[in-house]
């Protein structure tokens, strides 16, 4: 288990990372998400050894890693420029590690044929490092990083440099080889990795758990599917692509009532509220419908409308701000400049920690 306790961080008296505190099971993955200077590449920094934390402890399997240099951790890293050798082929990256832990001839041969065809490339280790795509050359950072089966693999923005298409075909297959490493490499208990990325579909496709982080701290840990159920903040649920959050005050509960500048919404608990609370009310991309029921009624004057398939975007100016929603395709898509009324399915509505 990896365990990080009351972390801070200082750059030239500029707090980066404040009271960070959080642990990760054996085998599992834990995405850092977060917008640049959220302090993310740091942390992952400090639990690699490469910079030390002002305060706080990081263990790993029940060793305090204070003063453990970084070649004794037996931790693996992964950086988003690759970092291989120019001149040497796929074969001797990837031999590179257990070369210097002084593998005999035979288990290197043997372990980088193993994780070249785990990461999808087996065959190539003759190939230059020259002749290799982008996505290529990513996969032999991470065959290279797996080779000497580390007890904890560090990725920073691994598919950072990638265009968008070769980013999302890797991802896909990210998750699926960290899960299957364990098993390659003699490791039952599975491969434990901590990841760091600014992409929410990125982090989504690969993490068993992803801890957001704003401003130095965790906002929110949880699985990607609890976060986009429950944000607890309005910073995670517009970070997660959920923009459409506006302040509002509690008026009754049972049930509960939020007053806001769109009007006036019923949710359907009532939770801890207390009449004249001051919160936040998430409504979700697909709360809307094209109608005018009696209740959660939201009006305004559309600014834009796009077929996208299953369903269309649409964008609205209301007296409370700017909404955009996803609406099924099968409702007529209105004009710019038409005023509409949408009603908010209930169960799509969501209050968020005020702030």
């Amino acid at each position: 288990m990896l365990t990080i306790q009351n972390i801070y961080k200082s750059f030239a008296e500029k707090l980066v990372l404040k009271d960070v505190s959080f642990s990760l099971e054996t085998g599992s993955i834990l995405v850092l998400l977060g917008p640049s200077g959220c302090g993310k590449t740091t942390l992952l920094r400090i639990i690699a050894g490469l910079e030390t934390a002002d305060s706080g402890t990081v263990t790993f399997q029940g060793q305090e890693m204070a003063g453990v240099p970084l070649h004794q951790r037996g931790f693996g890293m992964v950086f988003q420029d690759y970092a291989l050798f120019p001149h040497k082929n796929v074969y001797h990256n990837v031999a590179f590690g257990l070369r210097m832990q002084r593998w005999q001839k035979d288990a290197i041969q043997e372990r980088v044929a193993q994780v070249l065809a785990l990461v999808g490339l087996a065959g190539y280790e003759t190939r230059a490092v020259h002749e290799l795509s982008g996505g290529e050359m990513q996969r032999v950072a991470l065959a290279r990083a797996l080779a000497p089966a580390p007890r904890l693999l560090l990725l920073d923005e691994p598919l950072g440099a990638l265009d968008r298409t070769l980013r999302e075909r890797l991802m896909l297959d990210l998750r699926a080889i960290l899960k299957e490493a364990g098993g390659v490499l003699g490791r039952p208990e599975g491969m434990t990795a901590v990841y760091v990325t600014h992409d929410q579909s990125e982090a989504f496709a690969i993490a068993d758990k992803v801890a957001v982080m704003q401003q130095g701290q965790i906002e929110q840990m949880a699985t990607p599917l609890q976060l986009y159920l429950q944000p607890r903040t309005p910073f995670v649920a517009r970070f997660l692509g959920m923009e459409n959050v506006v302040a509002g005050v509690i008026t009754a509960v049972s049930p509960l009532h939020v007053e806001t500048p769109l009007g006036e919404f019923m949710l359907p608990t009532s939770g801890q509220y207390q009449p004249g609370q001051r919160v936040s009310l998430l409504i979700r991309p697909e709360a809307a419908v094209l109608d005018s029921g009696e209740v959660n009624q939201v009006n305004g004057r559309v600014l834009s409308a796009s077929f996208r398939g299953r369903y269309q975007t649409l964008t609205m100016q209301t007296e409370g701000g700017m909404l955009r929603f996803e609406i099924e395709s099968n409702m007529p898509l209105p004009e710019p400049g038409e005023r509409i009324t949408l009603s908010l399915r209930m169960s799509q509505l969501l209050l968020l920690e005020s702030g």
